[in-house]
């Protein structure tokens, strides 16, 4: 969590050590400059960095209006503090970032963590790994993330992001209000070009932003959304799971009509599985790295994924699907809440 108490640059732990950002702050040539890692007092501009100019340093946004402003590169940490009616897109950030006193902005933002504290009617398309956190902030709206440029997966391998633990729709809010609403969900229909426009500036021209939501890295899921169909179905990759979890999605997508309801990204020992899935096939898959389930909501979902991994002859000892509907709903519960526990 970023220190409430100092929005300084840099922190005063690190002045005090004479280092930030892992570069000396003395007069040797070459120290970061913390006017690169700056941005303030901006009125109806359109401004940012391009990729590899943050190059994960920490960022400071304060006391802009009107404005629009990109961040195309993974950072450290953002704080954003006293901006009105501005539109921001942020690259991965690996800790915390935290809007203060804002009010009447949108942004899309990829982060560890998540917070908000004294704002009013912010729209953010999200994805953060951990629960987000809203203070004192009201009229708050969220989506899932949607973004794609060719840069952004390898700054959300840089940030240690996983593309499939997202918390956007889970939000914790420190101060409710009995009988109000703090925040709530953007139209299913929300698309992030509407709330926040692609830079049309000469200065980004040479960033190929997309709006192509087959080129988003981040899975739109529905989170808590109502479910649209009846069946659901709970599909856990193992070994090489996300290269596999991607290609089996998409080629569920020529086939099916289907939401992703939720993705997490976890690890898993031989137990874990045994005991969620009832099967002790996947001992030597798991010890392979990190799991990857996908929970997959549609019409006839569960033969419909049985026949895709049929057709790409994926083996059974590294991809689970549920067998039926009942036990579909035992297996998804199962694994939220052995999520859960590990977040925990």
């Amino acid at each position: 969590m970023i220190d409430e108490e100092c929005s300084c640059w840099p922190p005063f732990s690190l002045r005090r050590l004479g280092i930030y950002g892992g570069q000396p702050t003395g007069d040797r040539p070459g120290r970061p400059d913390p006017a690169d890692f700056t941005i303030e007092n901006q009125d109806g501009t359109v401004t940012g960095r391009l990729p590899g100019k943050i190059d994960g340093q920490q960022f400071i946004i304060k006391n802009c209006k009107d404005s629009q402003i990109y961040l195309f590169d993974h950072s450290a940490t953002i704080t954003v503090d006293d901006c009105e009616r501005c539109k921001f897109v942020f690259g991965p950030i690996k800790g915390s970032i935290f809007f203060r006193n804002c009010k009447d902005c949108q942004a899309v933002v990829a982060c560890q963590q998540f917070r908000t504290r004294d704002c009013k009617k912010l729209d953010i398309f999200l994805h953060c790994v951990s629960q987000p956190i809203i203070e004192a902030s009201t009229g708050m709206k969220f989506a899932c993330y949607q973004y794609a440029y060719p840069e952004l997966k390898d700054q959300f391998q840089k940030a240690g992001l996983s593309l499939f633990s997202n918390n956007w729709f889970n939000i914790h809010d420190f101060t409710p209000v009995a009988g109000e609403a703090n925040w709530s969900l953007l139209p299913e229909t929300a698309t992030v070009d509407h709330y926040v426009p692609f830079p049309n500036t000469e200065e980004f021209n040479s960033v190929n932003v997309s709006s192509n939501a087959d080129e988003f890295v981040v899975p739109v899921t529905r989170g808590s959304r109502e479910k649209k169909y009846d069946e659901s179905c709970l599909l856990l990759f193992f070994g090489n799971a996300i290269t596999r979890c991607m290609e089996f999605t998409n080629e569920l997508k020529k086939k099916a009509t289907f939401d992703i309801v939720q993705t997490k990204e976890v690890k898993m020992t031989a137990e874990d599985a045994s005991r969620i899935l009832r099967n002790e096939n996947f001992a030597d898959a798991v010890a392979q790295g990190p799991a990857v389930g996908v929970e997959v909501n549609g019409e006839n979902m569960i033969q419909a994924c049985l026949d895709v991994r049929s057709d790409m002859r994926i083996e059974e000892t590294v991809l689970h699907i549920s067998g039926n509907k009942d036990e579909a709903q035992r297996e998804i519960d199962a694994f939220y809440n052995f999520v859960d526990i590990t977040m925990s």
